[in-house]
């Protein structure tokens, strides 16, 4: 059985929010929350209220202890891009780009092989 939790439009870059997203794929549950909880980084707390949503999904509708649980696929895919001018010298302008991600996290209570 599978538990799913999403969070779009989420103001961090998806290559930075990937680096905690490898971190915690494969990892059981209780275990991939305790490492989002000691990274010294903003990106890791949001992840980890997705991550923590995905195993209260898994707890309210299929019935499934967050004891038993893995993280099957944790997924941080580009979301629409803010675009920003910065003024420059001599009448230039630099375009700044704030870059949103989606986050799309997968428990399942099957071990993943690897």
């Amino acid at each position: 059985m599978e538990s799913t939790a999403r969070a779009k439009y989420v103001r961090v870059s998806p290559s930075k929010a990937r680096r905690y997203m490898n971190l915690i794929v494969g990892k059981q549950f209780e275990e991939a929350v305790a490492l989002l909880e000691f990274q010294p980084s903003p990106t890791a707390e949001k992840i980890k209220k997705v991550l923590e949503s995905a195993g209260a999904n898994a707890e309210e509708n299929h019935n499934l202890a967050k004891d038993d649980l893995y993280v099957a696929s944790a997924i941080a895919d580009s979301g629409p891009i803010l675009k920003r001018i910065k003024p420059r010298a001599m009448g230039r302008a630099y375009r700044i780009r704030k870059r949103t991600s989606h986050f799309t996290i997968v428990l399942s209570d099957a071990k993943p092989s690897k």
